[in-house]
């Protein structure tokens, strides 16, 4: 399915182009956005870098097995294919928990790395296994309990009177996003059209390999405990945070309330204390931090080189689209159905663009608030869109090209209808909270 949209993409935006005298928009399009693609992958080999030397130290620290501890019957339920002490089982709940945090750049390279570690267990070459497609989905919609800070910065510069208004609406959509799409994800597994079935063009997995994925991975390391000079380090960092924490806060009360004061802080606090704290769970397992960094690292580069096509091909695609201007034929064509349901025409824009792109998205959002207001109903449901779903292209095109995926399954379907939950949801409590 993800080749025919694709394809879609490409030949509308060229034919419809060519009725329209729009041609060189088009084709400037392409090559900016081939050129956009590497520099936004450029932009992610540092943070992938960086998270993914400092999962490592956490790993070896015994963070992760700590945590899959906590989290085994959930993760189990849901992931029954994946064995609780994998490394796959590591990164997959660290992804999820910095998507929870807000931390985006954090959870790349954290799902890049759970993909990669869950292909080690595909038997099929090539073909997403049903764990894949349950990631792929909670990814592209994933739930984030965080206010969200970039939306909230562009309210703030339109002149908004409540940058965080929506954000209780926000945290509604992307739940019942993610809701759906899981519940989705199970009701499409069942179905023949989606059963695994090997391309034709893949190697067929060997009968020592076959053993090989039968064989128990490797336990995840536990943590060491603390001698005296550990624990003197650890809360001696932790008392120094919080004491610095307290002080800033109580600098900021003259100027605002305790609420928001704390929420402004912990929000431009979450992802130094990741780092650090990351790095502590190291420090306490006596984990040489450095080195253990350095060497966790270097996947990271192996990870950015794979996803460039991948990233080129749909970046290029959707930038053709628009600069045809058939996505605006697309808004005309739909205005009179979403007007009906109370889906204003001017966030059609927004609705389309953010499975496609996410800084489109945020472009097609920004120009809404300054020709509308932010504080308008249309303003508060483009606000609310952008947080409403992560982009599910650009999740679905980095995360299998990681792992060389290339047929995703329902995936697809899931993610999608998921993004229709998020958008649906979403109109509704603005509607709720601000009509």
């Amino acid at each position: 399915m993800l080749n025919w949209i694709w394809l879609a993409l490409i030949w509308g935006a060229v034919v419809y182009a060519a009725f329209t005298g729009r041609m060189e928009a088009v084709s400037k399009a392409a090559f900016d956005e081939a050129i956009g693609a590497v520099t936004l992958v450029l932009k992610l080999v540092g943070p992938m870098i960086l998270f993914l030397g400092l999962m490592n130290v956490a790993s070896q620290g015994g963070l992760l097995a700590a945590i899959a501890r906590g989290l085994r019957p959930l993760m189990q339920r849901l992931f029954p294919e994946v064995p609780p002490d994998h490394p796959a089982m590591g990164a997959m709940i660290m992804n999820l928990a910095a998507n929870v945090l807000g931390l985006g750049n954090a959870a790349t390279p954290f799902g890049l790395k759970a993909m990669v570690e869950l292909n080690r267990l595909n038997r099929v070459p090539g073909v997403a296994t049903n764990a894949m497609v349950l990631f792929l989905a909670i990814n592209a919609t994933s739930v984030t309990l965080m206010a969200p800070t970039g939306t909230a910065a562009v309210r703030a510069a339109a002149g908004s009177s409540a940058p965080l208004a929506i954000w209780l609406p926000t945290l509604i959509a992307t739940t019942c996003s993610t809701v759906t799409a899981v519940l989705v994800v199970f009701w499409l597994r069942r179905s023949p059209r989606y059963a695994v079935r090997p391309l034709a063009d893949a190697p067929v997995a060997s009968a020592a390999s076959a053993a090989a994925d039968e064989t128990p991975a490797e336990p995840l390391t536990e943590a060491v405990p603390m001698g005296p000079p550990q624990r003197f380090f650890v809360w001696g960092t932790l008392a120094l945070l919080a004491a610095g924490f307290a002080l800033e806060l109580s600098g900021r009360l003259g100027d605002t309330s305790v609420k928001d004061a704390s929420i402004a802080m912990v929000n431009q606090w979450l992802a130094p204390l990741l780092i650090l704290g990351l790095l502590l769970v190291g420090v306490a397992s006596r984990v040489r931090v450095y080195e253990t960094m350095v060497a966790g690292a270097r996947e990271g580069l192996d990870v950015a080189v794979r996803i460039v096509p991948y990233m080129v091909a749909i970046l290029v695609a959707v930038g053709m689209f628009r600069a045809s201007g058939l996505l605006d034929l697309m808004v005309e064509g739909l205005d009179p159905f979403t007007s009906a349901i109370g889906f204003p025409a001017a966030a059609l824009p927004m609705a389309l663009l953010r499975p496609l792109s996410g800084s489109g998205s945020f472009a097609v959002m920004s120009e809404i608030l300054q020709t509308h207001g932010p504080d308008s109903f249309v303003g508060m449901v483009a606000s609310t869109l952008q947080g409403s779903t992560e982009t599910t292209f650009y999740v679905l095109t980095v995360y299998c090209g990681a792992a060389g995926v290339k047929n995703v399954r329902h995936a697809l379907p899931a993610c999608l209808i998921g993004d229709v939950a998020g958008f649906a949801s979403a109109t509704a409590a603005c509607h709720l909270f601000f009509t």
